[in-house]
Protein backbone atom coordinates (compact mmCIF):
# COMPACT_ATOMS: atom_id res chain seq x y z
CA UNK A 1 0.00 0.00 0.00
CA UNK A 2 1.30 3.47 -0.36
CA UNK A 3 0.42 6.58 -1.93
CA UNK A 4 1.30 8.71 -5.25
CA UNK A 5 4.77 10.70 -4.72
CA UNK A 6 4.42 13.95 -3.66
CA UNK A 7 0.99 13.87 -1.90
CA UNK A 8 0.70 13.88 1.58
CA UNK A 9 -0.76 10.80 3.68
CA UNK A 10 -4.32 11.73 4.85
CA UNK A 11 -5.06 10.96 8.18
CA UNK A 12 -8.58 10.11 10.15
CA UNK A 13 -9.66 12.56 13.13
CA UNK A 14 -9.04 11.35 15.78
CA UNK A 15 2.84 7.49 20.77
CA UNK A 16 13.27 0.82 26.13
CA UNK A 17 13.41 -3.51 25.25
CA UNK A 18 14.59 -6.99 26.24
CA UNK A 19 17.93 -8.34 24.28
CA UNK A 20 17.96 -9.29 20.85
CA UNK A 21 19.21 -12.44 19.33
CA UNK A 22 18.59 -14.76 15.83
CA UNK A 23 15.85 -17.42 16.96
CA UNK A 24 15.77 -21.19 15.68
CA UNK A 25 12.25 -21.17 14.44
CA UNK A 26 10.91 -22.70 11.38
CA UNK A 27 9.20 -19.68 9.13
CA UNK A 28 5.58 -20.85 10.12
CA UNK A 29 6.56 -21.04 14.20
CA UNK A 30 8.11 -17.51 13.50
CA UNK A 31 4.66 -16.40 11.94
CA UNK A 32 2.50 -18.53 14.92
CA UNK A 33 4.78 -17.36 17.87
CA UNK A 34 6.25 -14.15 17.19
CA UNK A 35 4.39 -10.47 17.08
CA UNK A 36 4.42 -8.68 13.63
CA UNK A 37 4.27 -4.48 12.95
CA UNK A 38 2.26 -3.38 10.12
CA UNK A 39 5.69 -2.91 7.73
CA UNK A 40 6.61 -6.57 8.80
CA UNK A 41 5.98 -7.58 4.91
CA UNK A 42 7.88 -4.82 3.83
CA UNK A 43 10.58 -5.54 5.62
CA UNK A 44 10.35 -9.49 4.41
CA UNK A 45 10.02 -8.00 0.80
CA UNK A 46 13.34 -5.98 1.55
CA UNK A 47 14.98 -9.07 2.61
CA UNK A 48 15.78 -7.83 5.72
CA UNK A 49 17.24 -10.51 8.47
CA UNK A 50 15.03 -10.79 11.15
CA UNK A 51 15.21 -11.60 15.15
CA UNK A 52 13.07 -11.62 17.53
CA UNK A 53 13.03 -8.91 19.65
CA UNK A 54 10.89 -8.78 22.73
CA UNK A 55 8.45 -11.12 21.16
CA UNK A 56 8.69 -9.19 18.00
CA UNK A 57 9.95 -10.39 14.43
CA UNK A 58 12.02 -7.53 13.67
CA UNK A 59 14.65 -6.22 11.25
CA UNK A 60 18.47 -6.46 12.90
CA UNK A 61 19.49 -5.51 9.39
CA UNK A 62 18.72 -5.22 5.72
CA UNK A 63 21.63 -5.10 3.55
CA UNK A 64 24.51 -3.68 5.71
CA UNK A 65 24.04 -2.78 9.50
CA UNK A 66 27.48 -0.16 8.58
CA UNK A 67 25.97 1.58 5.94
CA UNK A 68 22.63 2.18 7.63
CA UNK A 69 24.49 3.83 10.82
CA UNK A 70 26.74 6.17 8.37
CA UNK A 71 23.45 6.73 6.29
CA UNK A 72 21.77 8.12 9.89
CA UNK A 73 24.75 9.90 10.74
CA UNK A 74 25.17 11.74 7.04
CA UNK A 75 21.24 12.17 5.87
CA UNK A 76 18.73 10.21 6.71
CA UNK A 77 17.30 6.48 7.93
CA UNK A 78 13.87 5.33 8.70
CA UNK A 79 13.35 2.34 11.72
CA UNK A 80 10.37 0.68 12.19
CA UNK A 81 9.75 0.97 15.86
CA UNK A 82 5.84 0.08 16.30
CA UNK A 83 6.57 -2.75 18.34
CA UNK A 84 7.11 -0.19 21.28
CA UNK A 85 3.44 1.06 23.18
CA UNK A 86 1.38 3.99 23.45
CA UNK A 87 -0.05 4.88 26.29
CA UNK A 88 -2.87 7.39 26.63
CA UNK A 89 -3.60 8.43 29.91
CA UNK A 90 -6.84 10.75 30.57
CA UNK A 91 -8.58 12.18 33.98
CA UNK A 92 -8.98 15.82 36.06
CA UNK A 93 -6.07 14.51 37.76
CA UNK A 94 -3.93 12.64 35.40
CA UNK A 95 -1.40 15.50 35.87
CA UNK A 96 -1.44 14.83 39.86
CA UNK A 97 -0.82 10.67 38.72
CA UNK A 98 2.12 11.29 36.49
CA UNK A 99 4.14 13.96 39.30
CA UNK A 100 3.66 10.71 41.84
CA UNK A 101 4.26 8.43 39.21
CA UNK A 102 7.60 9.39 37.93
CA UNK A 103 10.84 10.65 38.66
CA UNK A 104 11.22 13.30 36.61
CA UNK A 105 8.54 15.93 37.07
CA UNK A 106 5.35 16.57 34.56
CA UNK A 107 4.92 19.84 35.97
CA UNK A 108 7.55 21.00 34.06
CA UNK A 109 5.43 20.85 31.04
CA UNK A 110 3.20 23.58 30.63
CA UNK A 111 3.33 23.84 26.63
CA UNK A 112 0.81 21.69 24.96
CA UNK A 113 3.35 18.91 23.24
CA UNK A 114 5.94 19.31 25.10
CA UNK A 115 7.92 15.99 26.61
CA UNK A 116 10.32 14.94 28.97
CA UNK A 117 12.40 12.22 29.72
CA UNK A 118 11.68 9.94 32.71
CA UNK A 119 12.35 6.73 34.76
CA UNK A 120 9.15 4.30 36.17
CA UNK A 121 10.04 3.14 39.63
CA UNK A 122 9.26 0.73 42.16
CA UNK A 123 9.22 1.85 45.83
CA UNK A 124 12.82 0.37 46.25
CA UNK A 125 14.02 2.48 43.20
CA UNK A 126 14.70 0.08 41.19
CA UNK A 127 13.46 0.80 37.28
CA UNK A 128 10.81 -0.85 35.66
CA UNK A 129 11.17 1.24 32.39
CA UNK A 130 12.40 4.34 30.69
CA UNK A 131 9.76 6.30 28.73
CA UNK A 132 8.66 10.02 27.31
CA UNK A 133 5.68 11.46 28.70
CA UNK A 134 3.95 13.85 26.24
CA UNK A 135 1.61 16.54 27.66
CA UNK A 136 -1.56 17.14 25.42
CA UNK A 137 -3.63 18.93 27.50
CA UNK A 138 -4.51 19.16 31.47
CA UNK A 139 -6.97 15.80 30.56
CA UNK A 140 -4.09 14.21 28.86
CA UNK A 141 -1.24 13.01 28.35
CA UNK A 142 0.99 10.12 26.37
CA UNK A 143 3.25 7.74 26.80
CA UNK A 144 5.64 5.97 24.87
CA UNK A 145 7.40 2.73 26.70
CA UNK A 146 9.51 0.45 25.84
CA UNK A 147 8.51 -3.43 23.44
CA UNK A 148 9.94 -5.73 26.33
CA UNK A 149 8.34 -3.92 29.29
CA UNK A 150 5.00 -2.77 27.89
CA UNK A 151 2.95 -5.71 29.59
CA UNK A 152 4.57 -4.75 33.33
CA UNK A 153 4.21 -1.11 32.77
CA UNK A 154 0.71 -1.48 31.84
CA UNK A 155 0.22 -3.55 35.34
CA UNK A 156 2.38 -1.05 37.11
CA UNK A 157 0.42 1.90 36.08
CA UNK A 158 -3.54 0.40 35.90
CA UNK A 159 -2.63 -0.61 40.04
CA UNK A 160 -1.67 2.55 40.68
CA UNK A 161 -4.24 5.01 38.46
CA UNK A 162 -7.56 4.05 40.49
CA UNK A 163 -6.78 6.17 43.34
CA UNK A 164 -6.35 9.12 40.81
CA UNK A 165 -9.05 8.27 38.63
CA UNK A 166 -7.12 8.28 35.81
CA UNK A 167 -7.64 5.70 32.83
CA UNK A 168 -5.50 4.28 30.73
CA UNK A 169 -5.38 3.30 27.08
CA UNK A 170 -2.73 1.23 25.19
CA UNK A 171 -3.39 2.47 21.71
CA UNK A 172 -3.23 -0.57 19.82
CA UNK A 173 -4.54 0.86 16.98
CA UNK A 174 -0.71 3.30 15.99
CA UNK A 175 2.35 2.61 15.03
CA UNK A 176 5.55 4.35 15.58
CA UNK A 177 8.01 5.17 12.83
CA UNK A 178 11.27 7.03 13.70
CA UNK A 179 13.06 8.99 10.73
CA UNK A 180 16.49 10.26 11.71
CA UNK A 181 19.79 12.45 10.72
CA UNK A 182 20.67 15.53 9.49
CA UNK A 183 18.10 15.74 6.24
CA UNK A 184 15.29 13.46 8.38
CA UNK A 185 13.03 16.94 8.60
CA UNK A 186 13.83 17.94 5.20
CA UNK A 187 12.13 14.41 4.44
CA UNK A 188 9.29 14.33 6.46
CA UNK A 189 7.85 17.70 6.39
CA UNK A 190 6.85 17.76 2.82
CA UNK A 191 5.00 14.67 3.44
CA UNK A 192 2.93 15.83 6.50
CA UNK A 193 -0.95 16.43 6.00
CA UNK A 194 -0.69 20.59 5.23
CA UNK A 195 -2.12 21.64 8.31
CA UNK A 196 0.83 19.94 10.02
CA UNK A 197 3.63 21.12 7.82
CA UNK A 198 4.54 24.31 9.49
CA UNK A 199 3.81 23.40 13.22
CA UNK A 200 6.11 20.19 12.85
CA UNK A 201 8.84 22.78 11.03
CA UNK A 202 8.68 24.97 14.06
CA UNK A 203 9.16 22.45 16.52
CA UNK A 204 12.12 22.03 19.04
CA UNK A 205 13.50 19.05 20.70
CA UNK A 206 11.38 17.05 22.60
CA UNK A 207 8.10 18.96 21.64
CA UNK A 208 5.79 17.28 19.81
CA UNK A 209 2.47 18.46 17.25
CA UNK A 210 -0.43 16.52 15.91
CA UNK A 211 -3.71 16.51 13.32
CA UNK A 212 -5.96 14.56 14.11
CA UNK A 213 -3.98 10.69 14.98
CA UNK A 214 -0.71 12.36 13.05
CA UNK A 215 1.22 12.80 16.00
CA UNK A 216 4.96 14.01 15.11
CA UNK A 217 7.77 14.39 17.84
CA UNK A 218 10.85 15.92 17.66
CA UNK A 219 12.71 13.48 19.73
CA UNK A 220 14.82 10.15 18.87
CA UNK A 221 17.25 7.57 20.05
CA UNK A 222 20.58 8.41 17.62
CA UNK A 223 21.92 11.38 18.51
CA UNK A 224 20.81 13.14 15.04
CA UNK A 225 18.05 15.32 14.70
CA UNK A 226 14.49 14.03 13.52
CA UNK A 227 11.08 13.02 14.39
CA UNK A 228 8.77 10.14 15.80
CA UNK A 229 5.88 9.71 14.74
CA UNK A 230 2.85 8.20 16.05
CA UNK A 231 0.07 7.62 13.46
CA UNK A 232 -2.53 4.36 12.32
CA UNK A 233 -1.07 1.55 11.05
CA UNK A 234 -2.23 1.85 7.34
CA UNK A 235 -0.79 5.54 7.27
CA UNK A 236 2.15 4.05 8.94
CA UNK A 237 2.74 1.74 6.17
CA UNK A 238 1.89 4.76 3.75
CA UNK A 239 4.52 6.91 4.95
CA UNK A 240 7.04 4.62 4.88
CA UNK A 241 6.64 3.90 1.07
CA UNK A 242 7.02 7.76 0.52
CA UNK A 243 10.03 7.63 2.31
CA UNK A 244 11.47 4.47 0.90
CA UNK A 245 10.67 6.20 -2.86
CA UNK A 246 11.97 9.65 -1.59
CA UNK A 247 15.61 7.68 -0.90
CA UNK A 248 15.37 7.28 2.82
CA UNK A 249 17.34 4.35 4.11
CA UNK A 250 15.55 1.61 6.13
CA UNK A 251 17.86 0.90 9.02
CA UNK A 252 17.31 -2.14 11.76
CA UNK A 253 17.92 -2.55 15.24
CA UNK A 254 21.54 -3.18 14.96
CA UNK A 255 22.42 0.03 13.37
CA UNK A 256 20.10 1.44 15.93
CA UNK A 257 21.72 -0.07 18.69
CA UNK A 258 25.39 1.24 17.41
CA UNK A 259 24.03 4.72 17.07
CA UNK A 260 22.23 4.83 20.57
CA UNK A 261 25.51 3.64 21.90
CA UNK A 262 27.13 6.06 20.29
CA UNK A 263 25.34 8.74 21.73
CA UNK A 264 25.02 7.46 24.99
CA UNK A 265 22.06 6.51 25.58
CA UNK A 266 20.77 3.93 28.20
CA UNK A 267 19.33 0.35 26.83
CA UNK A 268 16.60 -1.21 29.29
CA UNK A 269 17.82 -4.56 30.24
CA UNK A 270 21.68 -3.84 29.66
CA UNK A 271 22.19 -0.57 31.08
CA UNK A 272 19.42 -0.32 33.89
CA UNK A 273 16.59 -2.68 35.25
CA UNK A 274 14.49 -3.55 38.21
CA UNK A 275 17.94 -4.29 40.09
CA UNK A 276 19.57 -1.13 39.73
CA UNK A 277 18.40 2.32 40.66
CA UNK A 278 19.04 6.10 38.42
CA UNK A 279 21.61 6.64 40.37
CA UNK A 280 23.82 3.81 39.37
CA UNK A 281 22.83 3.87 35.37
CA UNK A 282 23.85 6.73 34.87
CA UNK A 283 20.53 9.16 35.28
CA UNK A 284 20.29 11.11 38.25
CA UNK A 285 19.69 13.90 35.91
CA UNK A 286 16.20 12.36 34.82
CA UNK A 287 15.59 12.99 38.91
CA UNK A 288 13.49 15.95 39.89
CA UNK A 289 14.14 16.59 43.28
CA UNK A 290 12.14 19.97 43.68
CA UNK A 291 10.05 20.53 44.83
CA UNK A 292 10.93 18.79 47.95
CA UNK A 293 7.56 18.03 49.06
CA UNK A 294 6.48 15.63 45.79
CA UNK A 295 6.11 12.03 46.82
CA UNK A 296 7.37 10.25 43.73
CA UNK A 297 7.36 6.48 43.97
CA UNK A 298 11.11 5.61 44.93
CA UNK A 299 11.91 9.53 46.19
CA UNK A 300 12.23 7.48 50.08
CA UNK A 301 14.73 4.78 48.87
CA UNK A 302 16.70 7.46 46.58
CA UNK A 303 16.98 9.73 49.38
CA UNK A 304 18.63 7.29 51.26
CA UNK A 305 21.06 6.60 48.36
CA UNK A 306 21.76 10.38 47.03
CA UNK A 307 25.65 11.02 47.75
CA UNK A 308 25.88 7.48 48.82
CA UNK A 309 25.29 5.65 45.90
CA UNK A 310 28.04 2.24 45.77
CA UNK A 311 28.54 2.87 42.09
CA UNK A 312 28.78 5.42 39.31
CA UNK A 313 27.71 5.05 35.73
CA UNK A 314 30.70 5.75 32.70
CA UNK A 315 31.97 6.18 29.16
CA UNK A 316 35.11 3.73 28.45
CA UNK A 317 37.17 3.89 25.15
CA UNK A 318 39.39 0.72 24.39
CA UNK A 319 42.57 2.02 23.96
CA UNK A 320 43.90 -1.15 21.27
CA UNK A 321 42.45 -3.00 19.05
CA UNK A 322 38.99 -5.35 19.99
CA UNK A 323 35.49 -5.31 20.59
CA UNK A 324 33.85 -4.78 24.19
CA UNK A 325 30.50 -6.14 25.44
CA UNK A 326 28.22 -6.22 27.86
CA UNK A 327 29.48 -7.98 31.08
CA UNK A 328 32.96 -7.65 30.70
CA UNK A 329 34.96 -7.19 34.10
CA UNK A 330 36.87 -4.32 34.45
CA UNK A 331 39.78 -3.36 37.03
CA UNK A 332 40.90 0.21 38.06
CA UNK A 333 44.65 0.61 39.77
CA UNK A 334 43.61 0.82 43.06
CA UNK A 335 41.62 -2.07 42.87
CA UNK A 336 38.25 -1.44 42.57
CA UNK A 337 36.29 -3.23 40.14
CA UNK A 338 33.66 -2.42 37.52
CA UNK A 339 31.49 -4.08 34.74
CA UNK A 340 30.81 -3.01 31.10
CA UNK A 341 27.10 -2.72 30.55
CA UNK A 342 27.01 -2.08 26.77
CA UNK A 343 29.70 -2.00 24.43
CA UNK A 344 30.55 -2.54 20.67
CA UNK A 345 32.32 -1.16 17.71
CA UNK A 346 31.56 2.35 16.84
CA UNK A 347 31.50 3.41 13.35
CA UNK A 348 31.90 7.06 13.39
CA UNK A 349 34.53 6.72 15.67
CA UNK A 350 36.42 3.32 13.84
CA UNK A 351 36.91 2.01 17.86
CA UNK A 352 35.46 0.34 20.42
CA UNK A 353 32.89 2.11 23.37
CA UNK A 354 31.32 1.01 25.77
CA UNK A 355 29.41 1.86 29.32
CA UNK A 356 30.18 0.65 32.53
CA UNK A 357 28.96 0.58 36.12
CA UNK A 358 32.19 0.66 38.11
CA UNK A 359 32.73 1.29 41.90
CA UNK A 360 32.17 5.10 43.45
CA UNK A 361 35.92 4.31 44.76
CA UNK A 362 37.87 3.28 41.39
CA UNK A 363 40.42 5.80 40.74
CA UNK A 364 43.41 5.24 38.26
CA UNK A 365 44.14 3.16 35.24
CA UNK A 366 41.56 0.85 34.19
CA UNK A 367 41.83 -2.34 32.01
CA UNK A 368 39.06 -4.69 30.47
CA UNK A 369 39.34 -8.10 30.08
CA UNK A 370 38.45 -9.40 26.78
CA UNK A 371 39.00 -12.99 25.58
CA UNK A 372 41.47 -13.28 28.90
CA UNK A 373 43.50 -10.81 27.97
CA UNK A 374 43.68 -7.10 30.22
CA UNK A 375 43.41 -4.01 27.84
CA UNK A 376 43.50 -0.03 28.74
CA UNK A 377 40.80 1.79 28.30
CA UNK A 378 39.84 5.50 29.03
CA UNK A 379 37.40 6.71 31.10
CA UNK A 380 35.12 9.48 29.34
CA UNK A 381 31.78 11.18 29.62
CA UNK A 382 28.95 10.17 27.15
CA UNK A 383 27.85 10.66 25.13
CA UNK A 384 30.88 9.54 22.62
CA UNK A 385 29.30 10.85 19.62
CA UNK A 386 26.80 13.93 18.84
CA UNK A 387 25.24 15.43 15.33
CA UNK A 388 27.47 13.84 13.67
CA UNK A 389 30.72 14.89 15.79
CA UNK A 390 33.07 13.19 17.84
CA UNK A 391 32.93 14.38 21.66
CA UNK A 392 35.63 12.65 22.61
Amino acid sequence: MGLEPGKAFALPKPGHPAGHGQTHFSNLERFVTLKHTALHAEHQRLNAKLVDFAGWDMPIQYASQLDEHHAVRADAGMFDVAHMAALDLSGARVREFLRHLLANDVAKLTLPGKALYSCLLREDAGVIDDLIAYYLDDTHFRLVVNAGTTDKDLAWIRAQAPAFAVSVTQRSDLGILAVQGPQARARVLPLLPQALRARAEALVNFQAAWDGECFVARTGYTGEDGFELILPHAQLLALWSQLLAAGVKPCGLGARDTLRLEAGMNLYGQDMDESRHPLESGLGWTIAWQPQDRDFIGRAALEKLRGHSAHQFVGLVLEGRGIMRAHMPLRFANGAKGETTSGGFAPTLKQSIALARIEAQAEGACEVEIRGQWQAVRIVKPPFVRHGRALI
